[in-house]
């Protein structure tokens, strides 16, 4: 199992006062720390909010390629409905050659739609223009010279789309939620997956995961290219105890807020804590506990191969932060393995 880091560029952390100079620099330290301490892959979302940072997610990853030696960089994920595909292969191939061939692209149509007003798109089109833009984009990526028409976007006619990315085959994973169509999608495409789990049982995936193989293994693909990726909030510290006291207070407010805007109810310590339990989908705790939880989701979707962190949260300091990734280097990455 990989396991990584996905961050949204918060501004947050510690202080509302952090400016977003001061965010970036911190941001792209913790990247650099995580190369050093052995983490297989760090990812950066992209969102179009003033709390984070994370609009232009190639740039960031960029910056980080010319910090960091080993350590595989991918988003997470592009809103690919709202972007066209021709400069999102653009920029990710750039960014595989700075990064002599690290990077790594997770598209999706976004959870959140701040992106379809900002760019002039239709929430009516939402699965319509994800279908047409993953197209055009798996075409440009085995492709040098392309020929293509939709819907949407104006038709390329035998174009040459350059620069072309180190890696012949640039890793393409489908960032999912919770709709079917999009598990089975993935599938009959042979792309990798990656779940967004962020509330409930881990476990309650599985019929989904099931489907896309089924859809990968009915499409002629071999179960060596069904990848399973998992995202889930988390946190490590030294013990479970300290992990819990350092890392509730924060996520309570951010997901209270969340759950303004999105129709969830506020958070509670009951509902924390079975979110903690065993079964629960947060992976907070010290290195063992959070060790055995990662080979226990792992187990519930029938294996997966990649696990991210997402530690955005309110309440943590940089240097929580700092000291997390470490421990996950040092510690939950061998006790895994």
């Amino acid at each position: 199992m990989e396991i990584g880091i996905d961050s949204f560029a918060s501004a947050m952390y510690g202080s509302t006062s952090l400016s977003s100079v001061d965010a970036m620099e911190q941001l792209l330290e913790r990247i650099s720390v995580a190369d050093e301490a052995g983490l297989d892959i760090f990812g950066i979302g992209e969102h179009h909010k003033k709390e984070f940072l994370d609009s232009a997610p190639a740039v960031i990853l960029a910056a980080a390629a010319a910090m960091t030696k080993r350590i595989r960089l991918t988003s997470a994920v592009t809103v690919l409905s709202t972007s066209d595909p021709v400069r999102v292969y653009q920029a990710f191939a750039t960014l595989d050659l700075i990064s002599k061939g690290r990077a790594e692209i997770v598209v999706g149509r976004g959870s959140a739609i701040d992106a379809y007003p900002l760019f002039g798109f239709d929430l009516q089109n939402y699965d319509a223009l994800f279908s047409e833009k993953l197209d055009l984009l798996l075409k440009i990526r085995d492709q040098e010279f392309v020929t293509w028409s939709g819907k949407f976007r104006p038709s390329l006619q035998n174009l040459p789309v350059y620069p072309r990315a180190l890696q012949s085959n640039i890793p393409v994973w489908l960032g999912v939620g919770g709709t079917p169509e999009s598990f089975v999608r993935a599938g009959r495409l042979g792309l990798p997956l990656m779940v967004a789990v962020i509330g409930g049982e881990t476990a309650r995936f599985r019929p989904l995961v099931d489907l896309y193989r089924k859809a990968g293994k009915d499409a002629g693909f071999s179960p060596e290219q069904l990848k399973v990726g998992l995202h889930s909030p988390g946190y490590v510290a030294a013990n479970t105890q300290q992990a819990v006291e350092e890392y509730y207070p924060g996520y309570a407010k951010l997901w209270t807020r969340a759950g303004k805007q999105r129709g969830w109810p506020p958070v509670t310590r009951a509902g924390f804590n079975q979110a903690i339990a065993p079964e629960g989908v947060l992976v907070v705790g010290g290195p063992e506990e959070v060790a055995k939880k990662l080979i226990r989701h792992s187990e519930a979707l029938g294996g997966v191969d990649r696990f991210t962190f997402q530690m955005d949260n309110a309440g943590l300091t940089h240097q929580q932060l700092i000291s997390s990734i470490k421990l996950i280097g040092e510690k939950v990455i061998p006790l895994v393995k």
